[in-house]
């Protein structure tokens, strides 16, 4: 997929790291630290590298996954580092669906283009990379750092559940009575809507996207499973074209036919919204034609991608009128 279509934000491919940083990260790095067992241990989280053992409850805590910083928040904990996915430079990173902000702005880090020497001038003593690209090489240089929370079992490639991205992190900062206590409130604004609407069970859905680079759709992704989680099923054409471990396909002018389903949820990635909304070939497909087609942009994009509990709960209320709309009468 683009550059754009994976991380929905201004990434590049290589991780950059100079000398000065290794010999940084020689310093300040623990080895081992996250990875001895200890029954006295203030939290032992699961990943995709093996049990993380949290030996105190953490001070300064850097969070680097899509939406890890957000979820802290929620918990109440402040990371002193942390990434913005989204774009949120003037919040701290964070969306406005937050109710609270920092009491002391973080470090705004990168994203996949990661300084791990400004990671550790941060002096972290908990980082959390959950929900990112579960690379092997940078998980072990932030380990190096300080005891990491990497991404969940078989969660690469930022496949990592949304539902197990909170309850890791919650687990990781001794929350995980808060973390079940937001998991349970967004539950139950979820089944709320999709007992509302037992229709939806029946439909199939597209959740779309356009680049600067050309159109894209998703085959496994937090925006399918929201989707799903009220009812909808992802487009099976849209499924078959993805390969195993990737969430998303490139598709040129001539195959957003493919698009085609009982309602299409699209929207922009660092492009004007009318290149969707005026595109000829978009125009020709039949659920746009009827109107089964909701093209958002935004905020409420923003929130959609991002899928924290608290950006889920914004973009449910959002979402779910302008839904009801294009499938009114349909």
């Amino acid at each position: 997929m683009s550059a754009e279509l994976t991380s929905h934000t201004r990434l590049s491919t290589g991780l950059a790291a100079g000398a000065a940083g290794l010999l940084l990260l020689s310093a300040c790095g623990e080895g081992d630290a996250g990875s001895v067992d200890s029954e006295d241990a203030f939290a032992t989280v699961t990943t995709e590298f093996g049990e993380v053992v949290i030996e105190e409850e953490p001070q300064r805590v850097v969070a680097l996954g899509w939406g890890d910083a957000e979820i802290a928040m929620q918990l109440g904990v402040e990371p002193v580092g942390a990434a913005d996915w989204v774009g949120f430079e003037d919040d701290d990173g964070l969306g406005p669906w937050m109710e609270e902000g920092y009491s002391e702005s973080p470090e705004i880090l990168g994203t996949m283009e990661l300084s791990y020497e400004a990671v550790a001038q941060l002096e972290p003593d908990l980082i959390l990379d959950v929900n990112s690209s579960g690379d092997e090489e940078r998980y072990e240089r932030l380990e190096s750092i300080a005891p990491t929370v990497g991404v969940g079992p078989g969660g690469a490639n930022y496949m990592t559940d949304r539902d197990e991205q909170l309850n890791m992190i919650g687990e990781a900062l001794g929350k995980t009575e808060e973390a079940e206590q937001i998991q349970a409130g967004l539950d139950e604004a979820v089944a709320e809507v999709a007992e509302a609407h037992p229709e939806w069970e029946e439909l199939e859905v597209t959740v779309a996207t356009r680049t600067s680079e050309g159109w894209g759709a998703y085959t496994h992704d937090g925006r399918v499973e929201f989707l799903e989680d009220l009812g909808f099923t992802n487009n099976p054409e849209i499924e078959d074209l993805g390969e195993e471990g990737e969430w998303s396909v490139e598709l040129s002018d001539e195959q957003i036919d493919v698009f085609d389903a009982d309602l299409i949820v699209a929207f922009p990635i660092w492009i004007d919204t009318e290149e969707i909304t005026e595109d000829e070939g978009w125009n020709t497909i039949e659920a746009v034609e009827d109107g089964r087609a909701v093209v958002v942009d935004g905020e409420i994009s923003d929130a959609f991608s991002l899928g924290t509990p608290a950006a889920k709960e914004y973009a449910l209320d959002e979402l779910t009128p302008m839904i009801e709309e294009a499938l009114d009468d349909q």
